[in-house]
């Protein structure tokens, strides 16, 4: 299973820079983040050993006992829901927060960077389904919750990040993943020191490509690098 991994990976990332290519975009404009929820160190060990550099997790407490038993460098990304209760420790652990989703977890992760010396770095989650059983925004609340940011210096958003509705096929997701580029343009130019809206956070193994067709910089992969959770 863990050489599997390493095929895996490769098959994922030259796919990744086909289709960036084939959309006029670079292959490195893109980050292939291996969302490696409910698997063992050692399988994120064997997919960084294969050349990724970039993990994505979605639970503090699994990310935090993952990350003392890997010493290869990596940029671990919270790619799940974060409780404010655990924002002190998701800020040490964290190079990326794709989940941020409230004015108050936005205080929150800014008063503990704060204490720790860290300008924390997020993507705002955008609930564009409108679905109950999903986190993120409204898209009518950005323009709030970036006004509040803007006097939190110690917190920086980077983009937007979204998880489409469930739907029959990837084409099912495509408008949703236009409807977030379009919000990023429509507030590219929000006036902060802290807010620089670059990255758009979305697809997933069933619909990645459609994502990067659609603009992702990041894409969040799984199941087709690790196989069946």
């Amino acid at each position: 299973m863990l050489m599997d991994i390493a095929a895996n990976y490769h098959r994922v990332r030259d796919h990744v820079a086909t289709v960036a290519l084939r959309c006029g975009r670079q292959p490195k404009s893109i980050t292939t983040v291996c969302a490696a929820k409910t698997k063992n160190a050692d399988t994120v060990r064997a997919a960084l050993a294969a050349g990724a550099t970039d993990i994505g997790e979605n639970y503090v407490q699994e990310a935090q006992e993952k990350i003392a038993q890997v010493s290869t460098p990596a940029r671990w990304h919270l790619i799940g829901h974060l409780q404010r209760n655990k924002a002190r420790v998701a800020v040490r652990l964290f190079t990326l927060i794709h989940s941020l989703d409230s004015i108050a977890l936005a205080q929150e992760l800014h008063r503990q960077g704060e204490k720790q010396g860290i300008v924390v770095r997020t993507l705002l989650e955008v609930n564009l389904g409108g679905e109950a059983s999903k986190s993120g925004i409204d898209p009518q609340q950005i323009e709030s919750l970036l006004t509040a940011a803007a006097a939190l210096p110690q917190l920086r958003i980077e983009g937007l990040m979204t998880v489409p509705p469930l739907g029959p096929t990837a084409e099912a997701s495509r408008p949703y993943f236009r409807r977030l580029a379009q919000l990023r343009e429509q507030y590219a130019g929000f006036q902060a020191a802290n807010i620089d809206l670059q990255a758009l956070s979305m697809g997933m193994t069933d619909d990645y490509t459609v994502a990067i067709e659609e603009g992702a910089t990041i894409v969040r992969i799984g199941r087709a690098i690790f196989g069946a959770r």
